[in-house]
């Protein structure tokens, strides 16, 4: 297992150092300038040249992407030219280990925006994943125990129901109802877990729900069918026949056959989710990952743009690495060779 794991580490080092190069040379080796995509709407001749000698633009490529990734080891200082830090020394900022770029727009570090967009982001995802993951399984492991049965098509239904429902709709209508009609939860408005875990649970409960209807349904239907053909296998009737409890042969048998699928689906969809949830954010003013995702597109903000590319890719990265490691928990066989 030792070897299976550092396997895994390796290539995503490797993984990481690929989406980085490709990113970089995607956006800074273009035909266009850009400097162009640092300042905004409002962009003068003055301002450009100053961005690009700041951010070193005017250097090539190779010693662009050769900063950046030591930046993201040792820091870095900015602007990004040293006669301009012996002229404003003044106006040096330094962008601490990992440093992933200066905000030309926002005039700041764009570690500390992810800094404050972060905790937002991870406290909506594990939330909703613990909820959807909950309803999800437990509600396809019950529909497909009782297949053909009421309990099933009900449950199936409301899996359809739940997936055709957009969730900028079923965030709008909570919001409307549950917090701003009844009253029942607070209008959400992010509290750090650490300061009240209580009231951040009240404040995120409504964007859990939004998140976890859409993606619970999706995970009904897809632990219903592999719980139907894990569940007609041999060795789970040579279990039953044995004298094996019905909670043993679900759970134990049925279940940890049917994960695979199931692990692997949600190790992309939590990576993904990581990164920001676009719509739900927008939705309940959460100023998260996909938040300041979209703000920095808004606002013509490249090196925002970039490092929120990188972000999102390494999460998916790193999830399909812990999503390989489950699975040699789950079947040990898949770590051999």
């Amino acid at each position: 297992m030792f070897y299976y794991i550092l396997r895994r580490l390796l290539s995503v080092v490797v993984m990481l150092f690929l989406i980085t190069a490709t990113t970089f040379v995607m956006f800074f080796a273009a035909p266009l300038d850009p400097a162009h995509y640092t300042c905004g709407k409002n962009c003068t001749p003055t301002i450009l040249e100053g961005n690009r000698k700041a951010l070193g633009f005017d250097q090539p490529v190779y010693v662009q992407y050769g900063k950046f990734v030591a930046g993201l080891f040792v820091g870095r200082d900015f602007p990004d030219n040293e006669q301009l830090r012996k002229d404003f020394p003044d106006q040096v900022v330094h962008c601490p280990a990992p440093c992933l770029g200066y905000s030309t727009t926002q005039h700041r570090p764009i570690n500390s925006m992810v800094a404050e967009a972060w905790p937002i982001s991870l406290s909506i995802a594990i939330g909703a994943f613990t909820i959807w993951m909950i309803i999800g399984v437990g509600g396809g492991i019950i529909a497909a125990l009782n297949k053909g049965k009421w309990q099933d098509r009900t449950i199936v239904g409301a899996a359809l129901v739940g997936f055709s429902l957009p969730t900028f709709f079923v965030g709008l209508t909570l919001l409307y109802f549950v917090a701003i009609q009844w009253g029942l939860v607070p209008i959400p408005n992010y509290v750090p877990f650490l300061e009240n875990p209580w009231r951040w649970a009240q404040n995120l409960i409504l964007p859990w729900i939004t998140l976890a209807l859409f993606f619970a349904a999706s995970y009904v239907r897809l632990t219903r069918a592999y719980m139907i053909e894990t569940m007609s296998e041999d060795y789970i009737r040579t279990a039953r026949a044995k004298g094996a409890t019905n909670r043993t042969v679900v759970f134990r048998h049925g279940l940890r056959a049917a994960m695979t699928p199931i692990v692997t689906a949600a190790g992309l969809d939590l990576g993904g989710l990581l990164g920001g949830a676009i719509i739900t954010e927008s939705v309940f003013s959460l100023h998260g990952l996909g938040y300041l995702a979209v703000h920095s597109v808004t606002n013509m903000d490249l090196p925002t743009i970039v490092a929120m590319v990188m972000i999102v890719s390494a999460f998916i990265v790193i999830a399909n690495m812990l999503v390989d490691i489950t699975y040699g928990l789950i079947d040990p066989r898949v770590t051999v060779g």
